[in-house]
Order: structure tokens, then C-alpha cells, then sequence
């Protein structure tokens, strides 16, 4: 159970996501090592739901400064899991 929890970081709760949740899309923070039949597996192990397909993206990190120094958030890994009609997952908590 714990890799699962290590391939899934965590369920993102932005604008974008929450309008995806009525047409059955929930977006994820992953690892960037995991490919989409590993993340397939975790979501549907930890949520207990059907994965019908996955769309994943390697998102850049941002530029930032401190006092003179410049520097860079690292690049993160995120996926859109499209869930199996009838299937959802429980976003309030």
C-alpha cells in the first residue's frame, strides 16, 4: 500500500480541477518517474473507483528569487485520471 502512496502525492484542489470533477476528470500531483499504468493502479487501489483513461504532463517549475540570488522550483509531474461512468471520488474532505 505504501507505493501506491508514494506514485500519488497528492489530489489537486484548484479552480481548473474542481471544474473537471462533474465530467468524471480528477487531477493529481504524481511522481515523475510514474508512468500511466502505475498511476492507473494507485488511483484505482487507493480510491477504490475504474480508471477509464489518463492524460499526464510534465508541468515546469517557476522562476524565483531570493533577495539577489535567482533560482527554480523544481518540475513536477501532473494527470488528469478520467474515471469510468457512474464512478467518483469524494473531493470535500
Amino acid at each position: 500500500m505504501i507505493q501506491e502512496y508514494k506514485i500519488i502525492r497528492s489530489l489537486l484542489h484548484t479552480e481548473k480541477g474542481t471544474a473537471l470533477a462533474p465530467i468524471n476528470k480528477y487531477v493529481f500531483e504524481v511522481d515523475r518517474r510514474a508512468n500511466k499504468s502505475e498511476i492507473k493502479k494507485a488511483v484505482e487501489d487507493i480510491y477504490k473507483v475504474k480508471v477509464e483513461k489518463i492524460n499526464t504532463m510534465i508541468m515546469p517549475g517557476k522562476l524565483r528569487r531570493v533577495r539577489y540570488v535567482a533560482g527554480k522550483t523544481a518540475d513536477w509531474k501532473k494527470a488528469v485520471v478520467t474515471l469510468r461512468q457512474g464512478q467518483k471520488i469524494d473531493i470535500t474532505a
